[in-house]
């Protein structure tokens, strides 16, 4: 289905979300008709996030807001829809797009298998009817379907579309991009230089592919690594507990600016027990990439100030592989918590391959490592 038939048959006009793959032709859509405009399209920070918000959009114009997210972003919501949400709290009506992504019988990726499984019965259990859109769903079955949604709107429901794989088009081409230089996957290279052995804890999406990658290019050992493959935003907070239980060892955490936006409340926690042995790592190119490079808010934030804020005593900002290469031969023989942001072009590597470990042998062999 096209997606500029959806959003008409849908009929709102401001929509607020986290990017999605398997939404792209709707996140591109947006970006290309709206941009970031706060009267009509936000990009959130999470899931819940942007619940709240498209919360107060309704309470300020009585109209019906969109929120659109990946299926792994359905855990985020359950509080703000149902504790604000529901008709026995204060009946905000509100519309989910939602990616299917783990959907029974299509292959995917090991953290969306469980997701993908639940994903219509969470919605189901949060007394949110859904419809499952597909590649060969007509534009007159959506329009009976927003019909019958309405109806459950006007009661202060909410209503939510499942889009599987493939199902929307969009003919646009949306090309993003910044003007830092460094690539990620040369900084991920750097920073393995300098680790040696030491442990990493790596943030979900291309991050870490590129890491498994680099050490299968290097013949290294796995082991020293923790892929943090899904849980979006919670690396560092892992980090955190074994830098804590391992005194002895050096942590890293190698995370990214979208998933530091989603939970910056680990970096409040982070500050308040300043683990002399971790290294905490935000390669920023204010993008969300492995989703199609939708922006995020860390292109126009201080992270280091936020950082210092939070009680890092070291932080700071690098843009060349010169002050990087300084600043973690630093912070390998420092005894205190470091930050160091890292300023990263948005792009990767068209041949990108995934782990070929499982998420459980990944687990073991990293238990074990740390064991030593």
């Amino acid at each position: 289905m096209d997606v500029q038939k959806l959003t008409e048959i849908i009929g709102a006009d401001f929509y607020t979300g986290v990017p999605d793959s398997q939404l792209k032709a709707l996140c591109d859509y947006l970006m290309n008709r709206y941009g970031i405009d706060k009267s009509h399209h936000i990009i959130a920070a999470n899931e819940g996030n942007c619940t709240a918000l498209a919360a107060g959009y309704h309470l300020s114009t009585g109209k019906v807001p969109v929120v659109y997210m990946q299926n792994s972003g359905e855990g985020n919501i359950i509080n703000p829809v149902a504790s604000l949400l529901n008709d026995k709290v204060y009946a905000i009506p509100m519309i989910f797009i939602v990616g299917w992504r783990g959907e029974p019988g299509i292959h995917d990726e090991p953290q969306h298998i469980y997701q993908g499984e639940v994903t219509v019965k969470l919605l189901e259990d949060m007394d949110i009817a859904a419809f499952i859109i597909s590649k060969d769903t007509s534009a007159e079955e959506l329009a009976d379907v927003m019909e019958q949604f309405r109806k459950l709107l006007e009661q202060g429901k909410q209503v939510a579309f499942v889009v599987r794989k493939g199902a929307l088009s969009y003919s646009e081409k949306i090309v993003y991009k910044n003007e830092n230089t460094m690539l990620r996957e040369e900084i991920i290279r750097h920073i393995s230089a300098v680790t040696g052995d030491d442990p990493i804890v790596s943030t979900t999406g291309k991050a870490s592919r590129e890491l498994f990658e680099i050490r299968t290019a290097n013949g290294q050992s796995h082991k020293y690594d923790f892929l943090t493959v899904g849980s979006m935003g919670h690396s560092s907070s892992i980090a955190l507990g074994i830098a804590i239980n391992k005194p002895d060892k050096k942590i890293w955490c190698i995370d990214g600016d979208g998933a530091v936006l989603m939970h910056m409340g680990a970096m409040a926690l982070m500050g308040a027990n300043s683990p002399e042995n971790l290294v905490h790592i935000v390669i920023n190119n204010g993008a969300h990439e492995t989703v199609g490079g939708m922006p995020t808010a860390a292109a126009k934030i201080d992270l280091v100030a936020i950082a210092k804020g939070c009680g890092y005593p070291n932080a700071v900002c690098v843009d060349s592989f010169e002050a990087l290469d300084k600043e973690l031969i630093a912070a390998k023989s420092r005894q205190e918590l470091t930050f160091i942001e890292v300023k990263c072009s948005v792009g990767a590597r068209d041949d990108l391959g995934r782990p070929t470990t499982t998420a459980l042998e990944n687990k073991e062999n990293f238990m074990e490592f740390l064991s030593c």
